[in-house]
């Protein structure tokens, strides 16, 4: 017999099975936009860049996207290509200032080899984010080449079949909603700029275009503030004197989650910073961090006070000096549900939206007072869109959308101020209402009873049986697919060559719902794809099961086992596995 609380969701689940078969009802098309961010940095990394890129500027943008990154929540991979995959970094979240340096050492440590192929990196990238993704992130990735590719002859390799191949790639990633940001790197002026545009433009991204590193506060900021419905607010640019020189940095309202300041000069620069009840802040300090490269500094303050904070900056004199600034947000944009029905011309729908943050209205009448919001109606009969703007209350934006025509409309509420804009998901408004089905009716003058339905009613009850059947199958396997891990994985790796093992790496396993291969703790390594198919379930009683679906043989305590159908891991067992294709064994230890 199913349990109650099995029961239960079981016919929660069988409902909603039945959900999509109601006609009328507001469709909602596009999920909350998330304060984080999943990006995969992928860049050119063959020799022709020596003259392309011969300053490295694609190395100083990665590093700057990276600083602006929020200091803590967000996920960042790094694809280096040319012919084939030179390195990769599987998605990393940042939880501290050390990740982050972690993440540029390993981009300063990237070698240049011969031969690029475009589709290569770009295919790698859909696939990072495809293993490691938090559903809940806004998934982006951000190429830089100068767009050209150059296969090796030996390979037989063609254009035809890496266009084929870039294509399905950007296919994939409009599918899951990635958009491709270009950065176009133009020193030499052989750039093929159509190339990287078409990539943008396919997958609802933008293409920038640079020669110098000059240009990289504003691009940076540009994909960053896109990316996350923010726009940027210069601040100014100034000549140097060799003294401080005042800056202010308005602070608009207390949502402010972090507040990004780059300052962009070729020489190096000093900073002070003061609060707006004018103490001196320290820099670096508990909510102000600091990151400096050899063409910019980037401020990030963590939740700032609102007002007017000052910034003295001292440059060599005759320096120019550019000044931006982005905000990020934790807010969100909702909007009352639609009333489910079929409406007809004339029909009038009251729209009633509001900033949402942590879940809950936000309680801030001086945010609203600064923005502006509209009904952005898209009539999908004709492909036409108008906005009509909104009412400001103080606490919420109102009006009155009144159906035009007997046609099916998309409607959305976009609310913006001068630092950020926010727009809600899209609601269908169904106006045809469906096909009066075909029968007879009884006249008003038959008297005769009718039978009472017995063959309706037990299929009924048989299909409803199926369907409860069907519903606890699918939440079981639903509760299979994310049931969780614990403890963590310890990692070595041993050279067969020369005998030496790295240091133990000690793997977390908490993130991971469902599966996992070995692939994807050895952070994706070219080098050690065949892990692949050795995959991870979680077991009862904090146990862990590896099946072994590729030819690699798995020891334990010294003897090979079959892990085919499974093999069971408890706290404390240890596997030692010998790689097929590399002269390299992987030594793991499971700990809870």
């Amino acid at each position: 017999m199913v349990p109650k609380k099995k029961l239960t969701l079981a016919l929660l689940l069988a409902l909603s099975l039945l959900v999509p078969f109601a006609s009328g009802l507001p469709v909602v098309e596009a999920a909350q936009q998330s304060s984080h961010i999943d990006a995969v940095l992928v860049v050119d990394d063959s020799n022709s860049m020596n003259k392309s890129d011969r300053n490295k500027i694609s190395n100083e943008a990665m590093k700057m996207f990276i600083d602006m990154l929020s200091a803590k929540g967000d996920k960042v991979g790094v694809v280096a290509y040319t012919d084939r995959i030179q390195r990769e970094k599987a998605l990393l979240e940042i939880k501290s200032p050390g990740d982050k340096e972690d993440l540029k050492h390993f981009i300063d440590g990237l070698d240049r080899g011969a031969y690029t192929d475009i589709a290569v990196g770009v295919k790698e990238a859909v696939k990072v984010l495809q293993d490691g993704a938090d559903p809940s992130h806004e998934p982006m990735i951000v190429l830089l080449a100068d767009g050209n590719n150059d296969f090796n002859k030996t390979s037989g390799r063609t254009q035809e079949q890496s266009d084929q191949e870039l294509n399905q790639a950007l296919d994939e990633a409009k599918k899951n909603g990635v958009p491709v940001y270009t950065i176009g790197l133009n020193a030499d002026g052989k750039l093929n700029k159509a190339s990287l545009g078409a990539i943008a433009q396919k997958t609802g991204g933008k293409s920038f275009v640079t020669d110098t590193a000059d240009d990289l506060p504003q691009i940076l900021s540009e994909i960053f503030a896109s990316h996350l419905k923010l726009k940027i607010v210069p601040i100014q640019s100034i000549t140097a004197n060799g003294s401080y020189q005042d800056v202010t940095v308005n602070v608009p309202n207390a949502n402010v989650l972090e507040a990004n300041i780059s300052i962009m000069s070729s020489k190096p620069v000093e900073a002070k910073l003061y609060d707006p009840s004018g103490k001196e802040v320290a820099i670096p300090s508990s909510n102000v961090m600091v990151s400096k490269s050899r063409t910019y500094s980037l401020i990030k303050l963590l939740k700032p006070d609102q007002g007017d904070w000052k910034l003295k900056v001292k440059g060599v004199a005759k320096d120019k000096i550019d000044i931006n600034l982005v905000f990020n947000y934790d807010m969100e944009l909702t909007m009352d549900p639609v009333p489910s029905k079929t409406y007809s011309k004339g029909d009038k729908i009251d729209i009633n939206s509001y900033l949402v943050s942590a879940g809950n209205k936000v309680q801030n009448n001086s945010l609203y007072k600064d923005m502006n919001a509209v009904l952005v109606v898209k009539d999908l009969d004709t492909g036409q869109t108008s906005e009509l703007k909104l009412g400001n209350t103080g606490d919420r934006f109102s009006g009155t959308f009144e159906i035009p025509d007997k046609h099916n409309y998309e409607i959305k509420v976009r609310a913006e101020e001068k630092s950020f804009y926010r727009e809600t998901p899209a609601v269908k408004i169904n106006t045809k209402s469906a096909a009066a089905g075909s029968g007879t009716t009884a006249s008003p003058g038959d008297k005769d009873k009718k039978p009472f339905p017995t063959l309706y009613v037990i299929l009924g009850a048989v299909g409803l049986a199926v369907l409860l059947a069907a519903a606890y199958f699918l939440l079981r396997m639903w509760q299979r697919a994310n049931q969780g891990f614990v403890g963590q994985m310890v990692i070595e790796i041993r050279d067969e060559n020369t005998g030496e093992k790295t240091y133990p790496q000690y793997k977390k396993l908490a993130a991971f719902k469902g599966k996992f291969n070995l692939h994807q703790l050895l952070q994706l390594a070219p080098e050690l794809r065949e892990t692949e198919k050795i995959v991870f379930t979680p077991g009862k009683n904090d146990r862990i099961v590896l099946k072994n679906l590729s030819p690699n043989t798995i020891e334990k305590s010294g003897r090979a086992v079959d892990a085919s159908k499974g093999l069971e891991l408890k706290s404390g067992d240890r596997l030692t596995i010998p790689l097929i294709g590399v002269d390299q064994t992987i030594l793991l230890e499971y700990l809870v």
